[in-house]
């Protein structure tokens, strides 16, 4: 794909993005797009919204459990960025019937990390020894593509379908912790409607944090000290509307609580 469309699609999904509307899917109108160029047209988004005042405080790693990835069709794991203007505080309201268009809440355990990893060739190990704490998260992902119809590269180049993100107010050391066995519920207006576990992503957290410090690799792109890395949801995603409270606990790591106005 030529710079021009990259950019023209790039500025789409900004002004789509901004203004809180919808695009048609972008593999519908170019049956040829790669996952390159999905990438590409990303980062062109990012661009736009480092212009406009935002700054990238942290990477994510969408569509790792098979929960995910059977609702939505997309059966790989993709990357997007976190920014300071997405980034609410433990019980915060967040502005969902402003700020966004068909929201739906993801639960998952978010690394802080204490320094930098650059793959390829990154470990479990080396992003256990880089990690400074884990946190319970809230990801609530967005789609800029009209009614969710995506594919593989519809959500790379809207960034992951990103929206919003809650982290927590506990911290624990990685190696505190299973990942792999730790328990997830969650719960909607006090009723339990999803549970799951670390292995349900990717077979573990670390895996997932593990997968984008090399994919990310192989774009030049470091995982920084001090970023927040979002590892992938552990139960399915959860639509929610104005109204709704939502509460997840992960088992031996803590809680973290959202409302939505």
């Amino acid at each position: 794909m030529d710079k021009q469309k990259i950019e023209q699609y790039g500025d789409e999904l900004f002004g789509a993005l901004r203004g809180c509307t919808t695009v048609a899917p972008l593999t519908e109108r170019e049956p040829d797009i790669t996952i390159d160029d999905a990438y590409h047209i990303s980062s062109h988004l990012l661009e736009r919204r480092l212009a406009d005042g935002e700054r990238v405080i942290g990477k994510k790693i969408g569509v790792t459990s098979k929960a995910v990835q059977s609702m939505l069709n997309v059966h790989q794991p993709d990357f997007g960025y976190l920014t300071d203007r997405m980034l609410y505080a433990n019980g915060d309201a967040l502005p969902i019937s402003t700020d966004m268009i068909a929201p739906r809440a993801e639960g998952e355990i978010a690394f802080i990390l204490k320094r930098d990893l650059i793959g390829p060739g990154v470990t479990n190990a080396q992003v256990l020894a880089a990690t400074e704490c884990v946190m319970p998260c809230f990801e609530i992902v967005d789609s800029r593509v009209r009614d969710w119809k995506i594919k593989i590269q519809d959500t790379v180049a809207d960034n992951a379908s990103c929206g919003l993100f809650v982290l927590g107010d506990t911290a624990l050391s990685p190696r505190a912790i299973d990942l792999v066995t730790c328990g997830m519920v969650m719960e909607k207006n006090g009723a339990i409607v999803a549970t799951g576990a670390g292995a349900a992503a990717l077979g573990s957290p670390v895996n997932c944090v593990t997968w984008l410090a090399n994919t990310l690799g192989h774009f030049g792109i470091p995982l920084k000290a001090g970023e927040v890395i979002l590892s992938g949801s552990l139960v399915p995603l959860l639509p929610v509307v104005p109204g709704d409270n939502v509460h997840v606990s992960i088992g031996g790591l803590g809680t973290a609580s959202v409302r939505f106005v």
